[in-house]
């Protein structure tokens, strides 16, 4: 009997304290739940006391859950900094949203950060739901209070870039990868487009000083020194492009596009062989074309003309863009009636950046071989002092 009022006066100061410090004070009405399942096992108890029934094994146990068990795994939870109220609502909001109802998870996530602002999973809860929605400007300030919460949040911070950028807010996004640069040196995937950032503003110097930081964090990533490269050729240092390049694909030969860039690279410096060996080596994805394409000049400067049609004719077959050029290319006039037509015009794109150094080499690798062509013009004068 003693043990069942040490046990009813435990159960009634706990329903106090729940009560009082919790529903009250918190004035949130989720610790409701709790209150009731006490009051049913406080119930319970009294009935076992006052009428001596319900005594089974399997009632005392879930009258110990209900009134001890449950406010006492509540209570320690929060000792530990936990917040029960905010768990259960994350816990249902997921649980809705697997069930596809977004719209109601997203309400239980708004009612639980107006009652805890401060709740770091519920503001970041919702930014992410905004973000998978498009609400790119909701979930940015929903991501700006989760850094408010926890500034060591390094995605977080990311994420807001990435929004920034996508908004079109370029010189925030740089900000905001800036800061978790010094803060993080080593989050690759910021680095990676903070430099991507600087080469489209064209700020070539800012861009190799980011890849130079990033690859002391990370010296394996081959992503980085292609970047690397790129930037290189932006300010004309082939040379320092070309370490980089090879770089890269010494540690991933399937960076397909790094070899094609040590192909045009080589080209600048009339190295056909060398350009002919590369250009074999990208072979492969959104390089293939374009090497097809390179290697058809490369057999023409060899005076190897079927060999040239053959590679000229793979580049073409899949694309009317190749075919097009082709036959503006003085090179290939002589090969003018052996080009082929596509049937199929194949829809051909690459990124921009990718477009925009391809480009870039193209038209430097032009102007260096009409510089040449008047060089050796004005020896061939002199020489015949003309």
């Amino acid at each position: 009997m003693i043990g069942k009022i040490l046990f009813s006066l435990i159960s009634l100061l706990l329903f106090i304290y729940v009560f009082i410090f919790k529903l009250v004070k918190k004035n949130d009405t989720t610790y409701l739940f709790i209150l009731i399942s006490q009051a049913i096992g406080i119930l319970l108890n009294f009935i076992q006391i006052i009428f001596n029934i319900l005594n089974g094994a399997f009632f005392t146990f879930i009258t110990y859950v209900l009134c001890i068990i449950i406010p006492a795994l509540v209570l320690i939870l929060e000792i530990k900094g936990l917040n029960f109220s905010e768990l259960l609502s994350i816990g249902a909001s997921k649980i809705l949203l697997m069930l596809g109802n977004r719209k109601k998870s997203k309400d239980i996530l708004i009612n639980l950060i107006i009652k805890y602002d401060k709740s770091y999973n519920g503001h970041k809860m919702l930014a992410e739901i905004y973000q998978e929605e498009g609400g790119m400007r909701k979930a940015i300030d929903e991501y700006v209070k989760v850094l408010d919460i926890r500034s060591n949040d390094y995605k977080s911070y990311f994420k807001i870039s990435k929004l920034l950028n996508e908004l079109g807010k370029k010189d925030e996004a740089i900000e905001m990868l800036e800061i978790l640069s010094k803060k993080k040196p080593d989050f690759n995937e910021a680095n990676i487009m903070l430099g991507e950032l600087f080469l489209e503003k064209e700020k070539f110097k800012e861009a190799i000083n980011v890849y130079i930081r990033a690859i002391k964090c990370n010296p394996e990533n081959a992503e980085l020194y292609y970047n690397l490269g790129i930037a290189y050729v932006r300010i004309n240092e082939f040379s320092l492009a070309i370490d980089s390049f090879s770089k890269a694909v010494e540690i991933d030969s399937n960076l397909y596009n790094a070899y094609y860039r040590l192909g045009q690279i080589s080209l600048l410096y009339r190295d056909i062989n060398e350009a002919e060996k590369n250009f074999m080596q990208s072979m492969y994805g959104e390089t293939e074309i374009k090497s097809f394409y390179q290697l058809a000049k490369i057999y023409m400067i060899k005076n190897e003309k079927s060999k040239s049609v053959m590679f000229l004719n793979k580049a073409t077959e899949v694309s009317n863009k190749f075919y097009e050029m082709a036959l503006e290319e003085p090179i290939f006039f002589s090969v003018k009636d052996q080009i082929i037509k596509p049937e199929k015009d194949l829809e051909y794109s690459e990124s921009k950046k990718e477009q925009e150094i391809s480009d870039y080499l193209d038209d430097t690798y032009s102007l260096t071989k009409i510089l040449d062509e008047k060089r050796n013009s004005k020896n061939e004068k002199k020489k015949f002092n003309i």
